[in-house]
């Protein structure tokens, strides 16, 4: 068998080995791929277990065959070699028959066929590469005919057209698992950055409007915070409270997708915490002596502020991560990203997963894009009733709705409880707390504020008005 180059399998030539691929008419161009590229990778991986490890540096993927028996040849090889077992022809025979998929990828005399083709299983890499690049082409390919389709049924904005086209460019080339050692440092080499770093301004904070909190909980770019409590308690108004601090006061970009709410409703709330109006008189238009003045005051403030709103009902991550990369590519990417809330995201991954699993997903979806993009992302959460059922009616980290994974994947996780939200006549009326469960950066514990309901706002306990 010749060795595979880089320019072999664009015109789709093939073998009686791979007849259950894509055949070429007359008429219709074959994606770009190579087969025997394909094969030595695998070949050379069932040689050599320290080839196993040297293809995964690379990020290959299953993905990134074009033969979907290889992907499933080298989605399993890479489970027996994370689980330590030992893989060679026998041994992977052995697991894809235990696991039904023998007769898909052609059996064991394939196996055999895969180490026989391989000229030198040292150049694995080499062939890895070859694969990848293949891979990468044709997705270029089907993200072209996706944008061609979109100019063409010219559906919705032309901004949001452009954002989409881009989006479908970006995502075809991020094919690869990420792995590398050019992301690996020695201890001698952080050090050094660190001591370099020591006489440098401290790393930027988000400004919080609660001088307590931020004292205690200093959010960085990459991290995930969760706002959670029962319904009503107060999510939305700390979630408002960040964002009108952020952008109105301090003039940083902020980001809200809220799925509770639309931009009327918002802008009604941030109306009415911005001028101390109380919200049912700015809903009913029902304005009485100085209202209109305070707002008028008000608008002056919220006016020229760098706030977007995005209202769009069961946002994805995906549509996030498009909203992100129109930032990105106009280059205002906001300090943070505010989500209310996320257990109504939908997850677009497998079918039929049940809720947990899609709140799963949601959440390390939100916590790969504050990485992704290094920005903050504060998102809304829902406790269960077991709160209710404790006569304080406190809040605790196991009350987190329908997934321990948002406890997991978060860097810090604030608790709600309004003593009043269940006894009107409480001594502690009016009074909210923040119950800072989870902190990564810092200490636990607790910061009280003012719950000025009727504005649609809370404040620091010595700031009153």
């Amino acid at each position: 068998m010749s060795v595979p180059t880089q320019q072999d399998g664009m015109d789709g030539g093939g073998s009686s080995l791979f007849d259950d691929g894509p055949t070429a008419v007359a008429f219709e161009r074959v994606p770009p791929q190579n087969l025997e590229a394909e094969q030595c990778v695998l070949g050379g991986m069932l040689l050599s277990k320290d080839q196993i490890g040297e293809v995964a540096e690379t990020g290959m993927v299953p993905e990134a065959y074009y033969r979907p028996a290889h992907s499933t040849i080298h989605a399993a090889i890479m489970d027996m070699y994370a689980k330590g077992d030992p893989v060679d022809p026998i041994t992977l025979a052995a697991y894809l028959a235990k696991e039904g998929l023998s007769e898909k990828v052609g059996g064991a005399p394939y196996l055999h066929t895969l180490v026989n083709s391989v000229p030198t299983a040292a150049n694995a890499v080499y062939y890895a590469e070859i694969v990848l690049e293949r891979a990468k082409l044709r997705r270029l390919v089907e993200a072209g005919t996706r944008i061609v389709q979109m100019g063409y049924t010219a559906e919705g904005e032309v901004d949001d057209i452009v954002a989409a086209a881009q989006a479908e460019m970006h995502a075809a080339t991020q094919l690869t698992a990420g792995a590398g050692l050019e992301r690996m440092e020695n201890a001698d080499d952080m050090l050094e950055e660190y001591l370099r770093s020591m006489d440098a301004p401290p790393p930027s904070r988000l400004p919080l409007p609660y001088i307590d909190l931020e004292a205690m909980l200093p959010m960085e770019p990459g991290d995930l915070v969760v706002v959670a409590a029962r319904p009503a308690i107060g999510k939305s108004v700390v979630l408002l409270d960040i964002a009108r601090h952020v952008a109105i006061k301090n003039r940083m970009t902020a980001f809200v997708s809220s799925m509770e709410m639309s931009r009327p409703q918002l802008m009604e709330r941030i109306v009415a915490a911005e001028s101390r109006v109380p919200l049912n008189r700015v809903k009913n238009r029902d304005y009485q002596d100085g209202d209109l003045e305070r707002i008028a005051k008000g608008a002056k403030r919220i006016g020229g502020a760098p706030l977007w709103v995005d209202d769009t009902p069961a946002a994805t991550i995906v549509q996030l991560r498009s909203r992100l990369r129109w930032f990105q590519g106009r280059e205002m990417l906001p300090a943070v990203m505010l989500v209310d809330y996320l257990q109504i995201m939908k997850a677009s991954g497998k079918r039929g997963q049940n809720r947990t699993g899609e709140v799963d997903e949601v959440s390390r979806g939100l916590k790969e894009l504050a990485g992704e993009f290094g920005i903050i992302v504060i998102a809304a959460a829902q406790l269960n009733r077991e709160v209710e059922k404790r006569e304080d009616k406190k809040p605790m980290m196991a009350d987190l709705r329908e997934s321990g994974s948002i406890e997991a994947d978060a860097n810090a996780v604030i608790l709600l409880h309004r003593p009043d939200a269940y006894d009107k006549e409480h001594e502690r009326a009016g009074e909210m707390d923040l119950i800072v469960g989870k902190n990564r950066q810092g200490p636990t514990g607790t910061v009280t504020v003012a719950f000025q309901g009727h504005y649609a706002r809370a404040r620091d306990m010595a700031q009153g008005f």
